[in-house]
């Protein structure tokens, strides 16, 4: 049991790590090309709009929650009448 949480814990910190060092992975439906082949016509993929490229959940997940986060939380107040030292 102790094992099997080990390994889940390794796989999602893992899939963490690949979010932030590469968060972008090809496009499953143009196989990253950006150009879909239908009867002899080339239109640009739907899905990425021709960018070859899409977002990874995880990393779409941390940016919405980030966002989240600076919508709940109140800015600094800033005075600059203080002195520095303060």
């Amino acid at each position: 049991m102790a094992l099997a949480s080990l390994l889940i814990l390794l796989t999602a910190a893992g899939y963490a790590v690949l979010c932030a060092v590469k968060p972008f992975a090809p496009c499953r439906k143009c196989s990253g090309i950006g150009v879909r082949t239908r009867r002899r016509t080339a239109a640009l993929c739907r899905r990425c709009h021709g960018d070859r490229a899409r977002l990874r959940i995880g990393r779409r997940l941390l940016n919405d929650s980030r966002s989240i986060h600076a919508a709940g939380t109140r800015p600094q107040p800033t005075d600059r009448k203080a002195p520095p030292w303060q």
